[in-house]
């Protein structure tokens, strides 16, 4: 039987998402529906991963003041809760999404996370890394952890035996790098960002993933949206595209694609499978508000209509 999988979040957010035919910039924009609700990649990719039927545990740090929206949130799902809690409010950011599947963020920051709480924190979340096979940490860091102090928290959770699946962006991105995470998910955007230069053809994204490769990193992923997703597992190259979508949100779909390669990798499934599983969960998410696989038979459906391709 596999291991539980913990996912990490440092840097959760209460999304405040509200839908509109087209943002007017400037001028007042009346809002057709809007919800708020608990989010962060790291919990998205914990709720995706409950769905398709793992043990999962949630870890992360939340302001005191309006945590227990995320409590009952976990509770309800099923997922065990190792959050740690430090004064203030855990940010809320807004999402507005477009009749187009446009998503426009506003981020706020969140709370300040002193030198004592972090060092709490990283002794907790030491102590419990020993249960956990795959460990996801995922999204931006909050005031008061840098990238540098994120960077070696992923390398003594890979020295405790774990392996890390990393997704992040910008300085956290490139910092993160240098710990050699098992797993990276960075998109075409965060590629380029970090490789310093524009990467227009796939060629380009792959001659960067090679670099990343030949410096540690086991497997580097590259989603490419609509044109589905690069793989460079060990030395070998694979593609999947997904069929053609009618969009509703992007909002967790990149979330949803580490659900399935943890999901994936923890089941020992074959590399096309993984592929496969992640390309459908990541393409469904696109179709519906918030995150989640509410249907399995439509989930193997899609994993059917998934084009997989082994490049080298």
């Amino acid at each position: 039987m596999s291991k539980p999988l913990l996912t990490v979040t440092l840097n959760p957010a209460l999304d405040l998402t509200g839908h509109i035919d087209q943002i007017q910039v400037g001028s007042v924009n009346v809002v057709k529906s809007g919800s708020l609700h608990p989010a962060g990649k790291g919990i998205n990719v914990a709720r995706v991963l409950r769905d398709l039927g793992a043990d999962v545990a949630v870890s992360g740090i939340l302001g005191a003041g309006n945590q227990q929206a995320f409590r009952d949130l976990f509770a309800q799902c099923g997922i065990k809760d190792h959050f740690m809690a430090v004064p203030g409010d855990t940010r809320i950011n807004v999402k507005m999404v477009e009749e187009n599947g446009e998503v426009t963020d506003l981020n706020f920051p969140g709370v300040a996370v002193a030198d004592d709480e972090l060092k709490e924190y990283e002794a907790r979340l030491l102590r419990q890394a020993d249960q956990y096979e795959y460990i996801v940490m995922a999204g931006s860091l909050p005031r008061g952890i840098t990238a540098e102090a994120s960077r070696d928290l992923i390398a003594k959770l890979q020295q405790k035996g774990a392996k890390v699946l990393f997704d992040s962006s910008k300085h956290a991105l490139v910092k993160g790098l240098e710990a050699k995470p098992f797993l990276i998910k960075p998109n075409e955007v965060e590629l380029a960002e970090w490789a310093g230069r524009p990467l227009d053809t796939e060629a380009d994204l792959r001659a960067e993933a090679e670099k990343l490769r030949a410096a540690g990193i086991t497997n580097v992923v590259i989603s490419r949206g609509p044109d589905g997703v690069l793989w460079l597992a060990d030395n070998e190259w694979w593609s999947a595209k997904p069929p053609r979508m009618e969009v509703v949100s992007t909002v967790g779909a990149g979330d949803s694609m580490v659900a399935g390669f943890a999901w994936g990798l923890s089941q020992g499934m074959d590399k096309e499978q993984i592929l496969r599983l992640a390309s459908a969960v990541s393409a469904l998410a696109v179709t519906q508000i918030g995150v989640g696989v509410p249907n399995k038979q439509q989930l193997a459906d899609m994993m059917a209509r998934i084009d997989v391709k082994r490049l080298s």
